[in-house]
């Protein structure tokens, strides 16, 4: 009886060690590709003479989720397209560039769809701060570069559509 006392023990005891001791290493979340999606077309115009400065196909952020993602995890975006996040309301905001491959300029519009600021050439994986110098409703991300290059003003304008 004692020996097979021992032979249960033992036969446990090799059964929760294999158990604690042969866990497997933890797995790594695999990093999925994340596409553009056209959900809309917007124009950035001149203040004095409403003249279209560029067109864009955009992205639309305009919940929870997609204003805290942005365009975190993409290794690019080409140069005709950008993403503009809508907030419900106008007030300073702050971007950073957490997660965010490659460089972009920030441009702050205000509920009028004013441009107010812009952060240029925001640096990838930068997790400081980036304000807006007044109150802003939209947000328009684009590659870095492009603010200089279109000669963007504040007071310039932009109009949007969505996508059906």
């Amino acid at each position: 009886m004692t020996t097979r006392y021992l032979k249960l023990v033992f036969l446990l005891a090799c059964c929760f060690s294999t158990v604690y001791t042969c866990k497997e290493a933890p797995k790594k979340p695999k990093q999925v590709a994340v596409s553009f999606t056209k959900e809309g077309t917007l124009q950035l115009l001149k203040q004095n003479t409403d003249s279209v400065i560029v067109t864009l196909d955009i992205e639309i952020a305009d919940n929870e989720f997609e204003t805290q993602t942005g365009l975190m995890y993409r290794p690019s975006m080409l140069s005709n397209r950008g993403m503009l996040f809508i907030f419900p309301d106008e007030q300073p905001r702050s971007f950073y560039m957490k997660n965010t491959r490659f460089p972009l300029d920030i441009i702050y519009l205000n509920e009028a769809k004013r441009v107010v600021s812009f952060q240029e050439n925001a640096q990838p994986f930068n997790e400081g701060s980036l304000p807006s110098n007044a109150p802003a409703k939209y947000v328009l991300e684009v590659n870095a570069g492009l603010v200089e290059k279109w000669q963007l003003k504040v007071g310039d304008s932009m109009s949007f559509s969505k996508t059906n």
